[in-house]
């Protein structure tokens, strides 16, 4: 068959390699194309059904700060459950085989991450929340990377040795969330102090939660206890949770509480300066995960016989302490605070 020739003229040519009028390149935007309030919908779903103690405390926000905490939620929520193949936090549906597929989920979550902060669509609505929140409020891929990695830790089957290993662990998963909270609630990047705090804030709540879930965790084969409290307390490897152990765990439980406490105070002197809404949120907040952590210690050799949960009676009365604090605004002295967020970040090499 014979070619044709073409036989165009140099200004023919360029006119055919300009940029196409019909072609143009994808455009980037926060969110990921989608309509905020589509953004807002799916994560308070999110929350109410992830969880009710952090949901009713999201409720005594201002509309606009309440909507961000959401979004901010989901967010993290929805890297747990990639990572551990959850359904909202609840039982395991799909959890990784191997440490190589674990290594998989954690690669998907951060090249969805760093899409969302791109503005690029992520075709997962949590994601897509996350950049819409980043344009709004000015929280960055660092301050993102650093709750990544915690999840990372997990991947690798990570074990503290000490309680500075626990507290690294901590500002990851939590002390670093407390730290994108701030920005939510309008606290400037150069307000270092309660930034500090709000990481403080975010320790509180893992320790809470580590102190509630060592059954759950043991089940998971995972044990974030540091090794040498475990040692000073002569129990055996992966021997924690069984019964013959259960008077050391509670002193274990007591120690957890009693380092839980030393940050809930540091995190309630920083609250002095957040508006009042976004005050009595945190207090409420705190008043419930502060019970959670106080009603292990209480149960003592029980702890662990069933879940602890703090009632919607309880909640409320919390609720309305947490009210009376917020208006009175004058937390305790915690006394000289000689730790920032930046000591728990870790080492080169940790």
């Amino acid at each position: 068959m014979a070619r044709m020739e073409v036989t165009d003229t140099p200004e023919e040519h360029d006119r055919m390699l300009a940029p196409s009028r019909i072609m143009r390149p994808a455009e980037t935007r926060a969110g990921g194309g989608r309509d905020r309030e589509e953004l807002i919908a799916e994560a308070r779903e999110t929350i109410r059904l992830g969880s009710k103690s952090f949901y009713a405390a999201s409720r005594l926000f201002d509309r606009p700060t309440r909507e961000k905490a959401w979004l901010l939620y989901a967010w993290c929520r929805r890297c747990d459950d990639i990572a551990d193949g959850q359904d909202l936090g609840g039982n395991l549906v799909d959890p990784p085989e191997n440490r190589q597929e674990a290594e998989d989920r954690l690669q998907g979550i951060r090249v969805l991450t760093r899409r969302a902060f791109a503005r690029q669509p992520t075709a997962d609505p949590a994601f897509d929340g996350l950049g819409q929140l980043a344009m709004e409020v000015g929280i960055t891929q660092d301050m993102a990377d650093d709750v990544i990695a915690g999840f990372a830790l997990d991947a690798a089957e990570w074990r503290p040795r000490t309680e500075a290993d626990l507290l690294r662990y901590c500002y990851h998963v939590a002390g670093a969330v407390g730290v994108m909270m701030a920005k939510v609630m309008g606290v400037s990047s150069e307000d270092g102090e309660t930034l500090d705090r709000a990481c403080d804030q975010g320790l509180a709540f893992q320790l809470a939660n580590i102190v509630r879930d060592l059954r759950e965790d043991d089940a998971a084969d995972r044990c974030y206890i540091p090794v040498e409290w475990l040692v000073e307390e002569d129990i055996e490897p992966g021997q924690q949770m069984k019964p013959h152990h259960r008077r050391e765990m509670a002193d274990i439980a007591r120690r957890l509480v009693a380092l839980m406490e030393k940050h809930e105070r540091a995190a309630r002197w920083g609250t002095r300066t957040l508006p009042f809404r976004s005050r009595w949120a945190v207090l409420a907040a705190a008043e419930i995960y502060g019970a959670i952590g106080r009603e292990v210690v209480a149960r003592g050799v029980h702890a662990w016989d069933e879940r602890v949960v703090i009632g919607r009676w309880a909640k409320l009365k919390m609720i309305v302490r947490a009210w009376r604090d917020a208006l009175d605004n004058k937390p305790a002295d915690p006394g000289l605070i000689t730790w920032s967020r930046h000591d728990f970040r870790p080492v080169e090499g940790w």
